[in-house]
């Protein structure tokens, strides 16, 4: 018996996108972003709709259904404009200058992004989610409104937001190099600012939804590591603790979702990202380190035994996301009622349900329950009169029965395609775990997608974006090197091989040559032989992934260290002069800067290791957060690296060499002996 065909199938068909492939069989009659959909509207002299989502998407799912599939508003589609699909996860350079276009028009963003553009690609209207009754009006006015003398004040529109996407942000805000240097008052003033923000209960930031945004709480660990500030501490221990109890983390299976649409880290938005667990394992294994919690190790060890059962291709690369939705709802896949759990548990059910906060009228919609916690094992265990490790056994065989259950469901849908940048940020998890606990496994896992990357997305000093099928497609962002950059810097100075390094410098001169502007003193966010938009835009500002400069200006100043190029770092401090003073004012959305900051303030630390036993002694060493240190080393004596230059073995056993502005202590032979020397200096 053969497969129904499908009544309609369009261009995106041919897609690798899985975002692209959701709409392939939509009657709209959609294109992919290029030349083809641009030279119609032009030779047509049709409006452009161009809609922007992503593959987990839960409204961009809803907006397809209900209007997207309905033929009726298709069909208006069709007969009025050159409808355009785009994956934002794709094409972020696309996503960017549309996004901030909303923006322009004082709008709200968001995903679906539905953006009305001239023939020129020019925006005139937009917005987010629309409902299809609304919609349907929408497009016959904007429609009716091309065809007869409205078109002339549209296309006006259009061109004052050119001009306002055309603008820099750092000329938009009117941001001039700073001249006061780095300041200890200046960065005191800037943590203040960020604390204003701070939910001092259930930690995060004053607001709902509730996004994880991991670089602020790596911000705070370095303030704390640099000023010993027990507050900032304190707001990012309850933040880690908070959410790693809440519903936003998958406490049967490990991983986070997206964001929390509620104050208390209880109701996320169920899709999982790869780039938030990269970040949150990097994050959650620092915080070991400075705490040596339980807790976050355990939310380390699941958080990547999750990505590498639900996320790693067999190839070594790491998949883009799950889907929030299955059987045609969000969360069904991850939600128990009462009932199925007392079939599940039997007479455990009580306990279960008294640790992970299920009621029988549900604490979600339609009398489902989302596990989550209130108090710790001990807590727990004191209520009930159990003995702690009872409590520990107790939830890992209810984690194994949870996982069980959920595996006879059918699956969120799965977004396969492969992102340099996002990998990277995986990557850099990987080593970070690596460094907090010294697994083998973990460092297994990142030399298997490293090597991946090396060989499916890297051509010399180029990068590609996507990868899928076999298949590497579209250039790389400034976000993909920045990233991957940032990552190879991490994989040298966990495994001493340099030749990580030197790739990392590769692609750095690339994007120096490719993408620097040097009137701003940042770089562009596409490479000078991409397609040209209609804007050619700066990412200045550090969002749920930090921007891609942020990270430029970090990478130039670790490789200025492990390299001896002077011209790296002192372009990383001009790049943070440029933002500093909003960083002051606003740091927020500039945390990843605000790190920058901290690590300038202070002499960052150059140690070198070398000698038989290089490998042990980093293994020690790198179990304690030193986040303002380059780490270099050899089994014996070398000049393969500035770093290790005539730093000789002495008396035949390992040395150790730590070192401030090129200048060393006195050479020592163990890591209690440098970790000394590193407490000395801070406190001079």
């Amino acid at each position: 018996m053969s497969a129904v065909q499908p009544a309609h199938t369009n261009r995106l068909s041919q897609e690798s996108s899985p975002y692209l492939q959701q709409h392939a069989h939509n009657p709209v009659d959609w294109y992919p972003w290029g030349e083809e959909a641009l030279a119609r509207a032009r030779a047509e002299q049709k409006p452009i709709l161009v809609s922007i989502g992503y593959a987990a998407c839960h409204w961009c799912h809803v907006m397809e259904r209900e209007s997207f599939e309905n033929e009726q508003i298709a069909a208006a589609m069709n007969a009025h404009f050159v409808c355009i699909k785009v994956d934002r996860e794709e094409r972020p350079d696309v996503d960017q200058v549309y996004m901030d276009a909303l923006h322009a028009m004082g709008l709200p963003g968001g995903w679906p992004l539905n953006v009305f553009l001239t023939p020129e690609a020019k925006p005139f209207y937009g917005g987010t989610y629309f409902a299809p009754r609304n919609f349907a009006q929408l497009l016959a006015s904007i429609g009716e409104a091309y065809q007869n003398e409205n078109r002339w004040e549209l296309e006006q529109s259009a061109e004052k937001f050119a001009e306002a996407l055309r603008t820099s942000d750092l000329a938009k805000y009117g941001l001039q190099p700073s001249e006061a240097g780095f300041s200890a008052d200046q960065f005191k003033l800037l943590v203040y600012n960020l604390s204003q923000k701070f939910d001092r209960e259930k930690g995060g930031t004053n607001r709902a939804p509730k996004f994880p945004m991991p670089s602020i709480w790596r911000f705070l660990l370095r303030t704390h590591a640099a000023t010993g500030s027990q507050s900032v501490l304190n707001q990012a221990l309850l933040t880690l603790r908070e959410m790693a109890w809440g519903g936003i983390y998958d406490q049967a299976g490990g991983g986070f979702a997206r964001y929390s649409t509620d104050t208390e880290w209880l109701a996320p938005h169920f899709e999982k990202m790869l780039y938030d667990n990269g970040q949150l394992v990097s994050l959650y294994a620092e915080a070991y380190q400075v705490t040596q919690d339980e807790l976050f190790r355990e939310v380390v060890y699941d958080t990547v035994a999750f990505v590498a059962r639900e996320l790693q291709s067999p190839e070594g690369g790491f998949y883009s996301a799950l889907d929030a939705d299955s059987e045609g709802e969000e969360g069904k896949f991850y939600v128990f009622t009462k009932d199925e759990l007392k079939s599940l548990l039997g007479d455990e059910e009580l306990l279960f349900s008294d640790y992970y906060g299920c009621t029988a009228l549900g604490n979600w919609e339609h009398g489902r329950n989302i596990l989550h916690r209130r108090q710790t094992d001990a807590d727990f265990a004191r209520k009930h009169e159990l003995q702690p490790g009872v409590v520990a056994e107790m939830v890992l065989d209810w984690k194994a029965t949870i996982l069980e259950a959920r595996a006879r469901r059918p699956r969120p849908a799965l977004d396969d395609k492969i992102l340099t940048g996002w990998n990277a940020l995986m990557l850099s998890g990987l080593l970070d775990a690596y460094r907090a606990f010294g697994d083998a496994y973990f460092l297994e896992l990142a030399l298997h997608n490293a090597h991946f990357l090396e060989e499916k997305l890297r051509h010399g000093p180029r990068l590609f974006r996507s990868y899928k099928a076999g298949r590497a497609s579209i250039d790389a962002f400034l976000e993909d090197y920045a990233l991957l950059i940032q990552a190879y810097i991490s994989l040298y100075e966990v495994t001493f091989d340099a030749h990580w390094l030197r790739t990392a410098d590769t692609l750095n001169e690339y994007v120096l040559a490719h993408f620097f502007d040097p009137r701003e003193q940042q770089f562009f966010f596409i490479n000078d032989a991409g397609e040209q938009l209609i804007a050619r835009k700066k990412e200045l500002f550090d969002n749920v992934i930090p921007g891609s400069n942020s990270v430029m200006a970090h990478n130039l100043h670790r490789l200025g260290l492990h390299l001896d190029n002077p011209r790296y770092q002192e372009l990383a401090a001009a790049m943070l002069r440029q933002v500093q003073a909003l960083a002051v004012k606003e740091p927020q959305h500039l945390t990843n800067w605000a790190a920058l900051y901290a690590a300038l303030l202070y002499p960052t630390a150059e140690i070198a290791i070398v000698g038989p036993e290089a490998e042990a002694y980093r293994h020690e060493l790198s179990r304690h957060f030193l986040p303002n240190a380059v780490l270099a080393g050899a089994a014996e004596a070398t000049d393969n690296l500035p770093l290790l230059r005539q730093r000789p073995v002495l008396d035949g056993k390992t040395t150790l060499y730590v070192c401030f502005n090129r200048a060393c202590r006195l050479p020592v032979h163990t890591v209690a002996e440098a970790l000394a020397q590193l407490r000395e200096a801070d406190q001079e």
